[in-house]
Order: C-alpha cells, then sequence, then structure tokens
C-alpha cells in the first residue's frame, strides 16, 4: 500500500471509477469535486455520477453488441459503474436503463464507505500543481471555464472547447454500391478516398423539404449556442435557400457517375472515418436533428437507403483536448506527466465510454505509483479499441469524440469452416465473432494486467 495519495478532479462517471480502481489497489485517492459548493448549469444532483441526460446506458447485449460488450468488459474488469448500474436498472428492453438518482446516490455511498477515499468539496480552477503528484482530471465535457482556460493555456490551440457540430458516420458495408461509387472529385488524389451517392433533382428537393420539416433536438436553458460558419448544421444551411446545398457540401461538380450517364443534380460524399474503412463519414453534413429524423431523412439518399449508423450527427457544447497529439498511451499529458485525462475530456462520447477511459486511467495511475508496467488493453476488446481511438494520432486532423462501436475494432473478414474454405462473415454473424474474439482476449490480459 502507497501512502502518497493520487489526486482526481471531477467525480462523474469517469472519476468515481477511476477512484474506485486506484482504491482498490490499495492506494488512498482525494478526489476534489465542486459539488455542492458549486453547480454547473446542467448539475442538479449533489451525488457523484450524476446522469444529466438519458438514464440509459443503450443496449445490454454483449453478444453482437458493441456498447453491450464493453458493458461486459466493465463487469469482468471489477467496474463501479457498472455495478452500481447493475444494482438500479429499471425495465428497459434490451438496454440498460437506471434509476438516475438512485444510481447516483449507490456510486457515492460506496466511494464515501471506502477507506482509502476522501473528498475534498472545492472548485479547481488552475492545472495541479506539481506537488499534488499523481493526478487524473475528469471533468468531463462541462469542464468549468476557469479550469478549461488553464488546460488550454498549457496545450495551446489544440485543446477544443465549442458547440461540437458532428457529422453522421456511416458503416462502410451498409452502403449500396448499385448507387454509389468511389471516385475523388476531379480524380484527385486515391479515387478511394470518398464515396459518392447522386441525387437527381427530384430526389434533392424531395430531401430538402422534408430537412427543413424534420424535428430538430432543443438545446438546454443553459446553452448559449454558437455556431461556426465552417461548420453549420446542414439545416441551417437549407434555411439560407433551397440551391444552398448544390453549392455547398452537396455539389456535383468534377464527378462522373458510372451508373448513369445522367449528370447528378447533387452528389453525397462519404469520407474514410478509420484507418480500417470499414466507417465513413458524411462529409458537411453535421446536424442538430433528433436521431429517428436523421436515419429517416438520410436514408431518402441513393445508395444510403439501407445505411446503418455508428454515430448519428449532434451539436453539443463540449470541451474536449486533442488526445492523440497531446496523451500518451496510458493517457498522461506529455508536456505534465504527472497529469493523465479521463473520460469525455479526452474524446470518448457516452456514459459508459467516460466510465471505461476511467477505469483505464485509474488502472494505468495506480501501475505507476506501484512501479509496475501497466498492460495496455489487447486492440481487439472494446477497452482497447476505444484507448486506440484516443491515442492513435493517424488521422488527427479529423479527430472527433467518439462512442463505441465494431467500426474502430480491428476487421474480422470471415472464418475458415471444418473443410478449409474461407467465409466471409456478414451481420449478425460478424458482429458475434467480433464479441467473442474480444472476451477471449479479454480474459488474458485481465489475467496477466
Amino acid at each position: 500500500m502507497s501512502d502518497t495519495p493520487i489526486h482526481i478532479i471531477g467525480a462523474g462517471l469517469a472519476g468515481s471509477e477511476a477512484a474506485w480502481q486506484i482504491a482498490e489497489a490499495g492506494i488512498p485517492v482525494i478526489i476534489h469535486e465542486m459539488k455542492p459548493a458549486k453547480f454547473s448549469p446542467a448539475h442538479k444532483n449533489p451525488d457523484c455520477a450524476e446522469l444529466v441526460c438519458s438514464n440509459s446506458f443503450r443496449s445490454d447485449d454483449f453478444e453482437h453488441n458493441a456498447v453491450g460488450l464493453l458493458h461486459e468488459e466493465l463487469r469482468r474488469s471489477g467496474s463501479l459503474i457498472m455495478d452500481c448500474a447493475d444494482a438500479s436498472k429499471v425495465p428497459a428492453g434490451g438496454a440498460l436503463a437506471v434509476d438516475r438518482d438512485g444510481f447516483a446516490a449507490l456510486v457515492t455511498s460506496k466511494l464515501k464507505k471506502h477507506p482509502l477515499i476522501s473528498f475534498q468539496y472545492e472548485e479547481v480552477t488552475e492545472l495541479p500543481p506539481a506537488d499534488w503528484g499523481e493526478t487524473i482530471i475528469a471533468t468531463g465535457p462541462l469542464t468549468s471555464e476557469s479550469l478549461a482556460a488553464a488546460i488550454l493555456k498549457e496545450v495551446d490551440s489544440q485543446s477544443l472547447s465549442f458547440y461540437d457540430a458532428i457529422a453522421p458516420v456511416v458503416y462502410k458495408e451498409s452502403i449500396n454500391f448499385d448507387k454509389a461509387w468511389y471516385q475523388s472529385r476531379y480524380d484527385k488524389g486515391d479515387k478511394f478516398d470518398y464515396i459518392n451517392c447522386p441525387l437527381t433533382k427530384e430526389e434533392y428537393y424531395r430531401f430538402i423539404d422534408e430537412l427543413l420539416k424534420a424535428e430538430k433536438a432543443e438545446f438546454h436553458d443553459w446553452e448559449e449556442v454558437r455556431y461556426f460558419d465552417g461548420c453549420l448544421p446542414i439545416e441551417v444551411m437549407a434555411e439560407r435557400g433551397i440551391e444552398t446545398l448544390v453549392f455547398g457540401p452537396m455539389k456535383p461538380v468534377g464527378l462522373t457517375n458510372p451508373h448513369n450517364t445522367e449528370k447528378p443534380y447533387a452528389v453525397v460524399q462519404l469520407r474514410q472515418d478509420n484507418k480500417e474503412d470499414t466507417l465513413r463519414n458524411m462529409v458537411g453534413f453535421q446536424t442538430k436533428m433528433k436521431y429517428g429524423e436523421q436515419k429517416r431523412i438520410f436514408q431518402m439518399i441513393p445508395g444510403l437507403e439501407n445505411a446503418e449508423f455508428a454515430r448519428f450527427g449532434g451539436i453539443h457544447k463540449n470541451t474536449f483536448i486533442k488526445s492523440p497529439i497531446l496523451l500518451d498511451s496510458t493517457l498522461r499529458l506529455k508536456s505534465n506527466s504527472h497529469i493523465r485525462f479521463a473520460g469525455q475530456i479526452t474524446g470518448c462520447e457516452g456514459y459508459i465510454e467516460s466510465a471505461a477511459v476511467g477505469l483505464l486511467c485509474g488502472y494505468f495511475s495506480a501501475c505507476q505509483k506501484q512501479k509496475r508496467t501497466p498492460q495496455l488493453p489487447p486492440r481487439t476488446t472494446a477497452l482497447g479499441s476505444m484507448l486506440s481511438h484516443l491515442i492513435d494520432d493517424t488521422d488527427i486532423d479529423n479527430y472527433q469524440p467518439m462512442n463505441i462501436n465494431f467500426g474502430i475494432f480491428p476487421t474480422i473478414q470471415g472464418e475458415r469452416t471444418a473443410n478449409g474454405k474461407f467465409r466471409k462473415l456478414k451481420g449478425a454473424d460478424r458482429k458475434q465473432a467480433y464479441c467473442q474474439r474480444a472476451l477471449a482476449d479479454l480474459q488474458d490480459w485481465l489475467e496477466k494486467r
């Protein structure tokens, strides 16, 4: 046991999980939490791990779903958050939903009863001083302005703090190539850089009509919306004029449709979104439409009629750093190695993803305190794939917050049958293969770490 504590700033999902992992390793923890002395505009409950938006942790199917797989990996890794979620769950079909207040109260109770965890209720307004030693910043997407400013000063222009306008991401295998085709505008670069979906004039006008009528997500009273002209929601652009999009992200120039001699009136382009090229980003399609509306309207686009979405678009206030260039493989700040970051401030997205990064950060911090070499989770696991998203700097210009999804896992193309033939895996079989591989590799990691 070490007598020197590890400090954690923020008692949200990530901070609470990190504290638990460290304390369970026999190391004392001091959690710095500004509630109840001060609340952000979004927070109302004085307890830890407050769920600000939905009370759902999404799908709990660990045999065919990436989110459910992450749930199961966390359970097997001794997660506080999953233990409390399971203990406070409410009926939600195949999803894991919780009693919001009961869940937060249970997390708080367990943390306060742990003999190695203590609280200091205060707002931390500056970066933690060196004499604190090992420290984790887990203040989430609503980091207070003063601390956000201190972080920005430390990392210069690499920290982003604004209303993110995020475009949807589609699984490439769900795109219909009987209508879509590969081509870059004017054949510049690699022809496989972009996938193109064409619309006739009639299809374009129907699309714009539905876009303008679509139900939009409402902003909270405390949110002061600030759009950037270079990143406007697609429906805001459409409101400026019915032809605006054909001179913007849907311009059809420099492209030739191999399926039809008629020149398309408008084109939607999808750009590669991950190294494995399993995901494609809808270029310029950032939106504030509700998720159901996004699916309905974007599936009107020829080639996307059966599209499956790894991530829907959205606009929300978010404070996150460009982790791939700022953090090392164990989530330490390269310029200030006694500081680690955990949770949504790193660029993960979602409740359970935040808890997962908190678990990893707590494990890494405990290893350093105990002078042990941490073992990174296998890349094939949900934990490893989430970590890889945060530290892989191969496409830093397009770095955006991401939920866990199979598109960021190493690909599985198929398997050998009993007679030695290769069988390509699709749909549920492929998803099941991802999960089976992940849980087998996780077990090996848990035994070695």
